[in-house]
């Protein structure tokens, strides 16, 4: 893989990971702590579990005693990201999280999974919802109505919080010559966080759009989410930044 490497441009620091690579396809993004450069050709938009789940009315997170309120706003931002990065060629993956109806892959009372999943412990509290909850082919596990994936888009299963943890999202991405992933989603600090966690640990650079993720708990995660990735893991970017500077690129 090329080495990262800071660029001098108007006295910006700018990370460019393919430095000497040639400018085609490429754009800077607006991004803190520093711009970061993208290709076109290197990039995906990674949705994280915008299911009926995580963001409908009615869903296990909603049945689970979290505030959703803010999910409905994340979902027209999503798909204004997603909008753009079809028309400037950038590749959207989207993760689902969930299990197959006999719940096998979420693991028995052997697995942590088992006894901190919000979903699982729900269905333990109110019988009456077993084998509704982040089953695969139920409506719970279904992506949002307003996010359903276009040709040419990728979908992949997961079954635990970070997405590259016994998944073939590495392999894809791998495949593709993808070093560059743009995250938005739900919930901020979980999924989005854990997967680019990993992603970082496996030599992925990842950006955040803060406006299009939604968290999990009180305001403060989201907070910490945006703190981390910043100052540790990736970078941080918004909507406007992203739909602005790939809007350059429309095919």
């Amino acid at each position: 893989m090329p080495c990262a490497a800071i660029i001098r441009a108007n006295e910006v620091s700018i990370v460019d990971s393919a430095a000497g690579h040639g400018d085609a396809g490429k754009v800077t993004l607006p991004a803190r702590p520093e711009p970061v450069r993208l290709s076109t050709h290197d990039t995906a938009v990674v949705v994280i579990d915008m299911q009926n789940a995580y963001a409908s009315e009615g869903g296990y997170v909603d049945l689970a005693g979290f505030d959703i309120a803010g999910a409905a706003g994340t979902i027209g931002k999503i798909a204004t990201v997603l909008d753009s990065a079809r028309a400037a060629g950038v590749q959207v993956i989207y993760l689902q999280n969930g299990w197959d109806p006999e719940y096998v892959e979420a693991g028995g009372p052997g697995s942590p999974n088992w006894h901190k999943s919000n979903a699982l412990k729900t269905m333990r509290a109110r019988p009456e919802l077993g084998g509704q909850l982040l089953t695969r082919g139920g409506w719970d596990y279904d992506l949002v109505e307003a996010l359903k994936p276009q040709p040419g888009d990728i979908s992949l299963h997961k079954t635990r919080y970070s997405a590259f943890f016994n998944s073939q999202l590495d392999s894809v991405l791998r495949a593709r010559g993808i070093r560059h992933l743009v995250f938005v989603g739900i919930a901020t600090n979980v999924c989005v966080e854990s997967t680019l966690r990993d992603g970082f640990h496996l030599e992925y650079f990842g950006v955040m759009l803060e406006d299009a993720t939604h968290h999990l708990g009180p305001p403060a995660m989201q907070e910490a989410t945006v703190y981390n990735v910043e100052k540790f893991f990736g970078w941080v970017s918004t909507v406007a930044d992203f739909c602005g500077t790939f809007g350059q690129m429309e095919r």
